[in-house]
């Protein structure tokens, strides 16, 4: 237990704070959005709007991955997690004193639109744990593989290097945290077939494949600016 709250504090000394900030900011954006759904006007395609948050919160483990190790990663992760989960419980709180939401004053409607906004912020146990075991898994699954990649490939400096151990990572992390919410909440409490369910988790590791490939570049170039600055600091640290 004192080890890991040792490599925890290092995690936190080591990793720059806004990358860390930037991370956390996306998941707790990536599961509150994920309450919307896209209508992408395809049925086989199943999207919600957490997608626009969740492409940055594998980038950024990839990114610590390469320049901190899978540890310090999935470390960032857990705290990530756990201050998600802090968020959930203020929601909920938020959701359950009595007061009006501000877009609820529909003339005729303000009872119903409240207790759906109160839902939607609040959540439901089952949303939260299957998402929180999602990525749990998932952020195990992608970082360790990045890193693994890495070593494969002899730590070779370069986009191109970069590109696949994220590219495949990502892929393969994002269908686990699909494939895994869709089990434990869509099959279990909405009935979904196994099919739907394997369905949802590759198109939607497709859709945030996509995505870090657009901003992949984005990342190189923030991975290469802290290991310069990490290399900066240790010469001064030799002088």
């Amino acid at each position: 237990m004192k080890k890991a709250f040792t490599e925890f504090r290092s995690m936190l000394r080591t990793v720059p704070p806004v990358l860390l900030s930037l991370m956390i900011l996306s998941v707790v954006g990536m599961n509150l959005l994920a309450n919307k759904s896209i209508n992408t006007g395809l049925d086989w395609l199943a999207l919600d709007c957490g997608i626009l948050f969740s492409w940055f919160t594998f980038l950024s483990m990839d990114v610590m991955t390469h320049c901190f190790g899978p540890r310090a990663a999935s470390l960032a992760s857990f705290a990530a997690l756990g201050l998600n989960l802090l968020m959930a419980l203020i929601f909920f709180i938020a959701s359950r004193i009595p007061g009006v939401w501000g877009e609820s004053f529909v003339e005729g409607s303000e009872a119903v639109i409240n207790r759906a906004l109160d839902g939607t912020f609040g959540g439901t146990w089952y949303v939260i744990l299957g998402s929180s075991t999602a990525f749990v898994c998932s952020a195990l699954i992608n970082n360790f593989l990045n890193y693994g990649i890495g070593k494969l490939t002899g730590q070779k400096q370069g986009f191109g290097t970069f590109a696949l151990r994220s590219y495949v990572s990502t892929f393969i992390g994002q269908f686990a945290d699909n494939l895994i919410f869709a089990l434990i909440v869509s099959r279990l409490f909405f009935g979904w077939s196994l099919l739907q369910c394997f369905t949802c988790a590759l198109t939607g590791a497709v859709m945030e494949l996509l995505f870090e490939i657009v901003f992949s570049p984005m990342g190189y170039r923030i991975s290469r600016r802290i290991m310069a600055l990490r290399a900066e600091e240790l010469r001064k640290e030799t002088v």
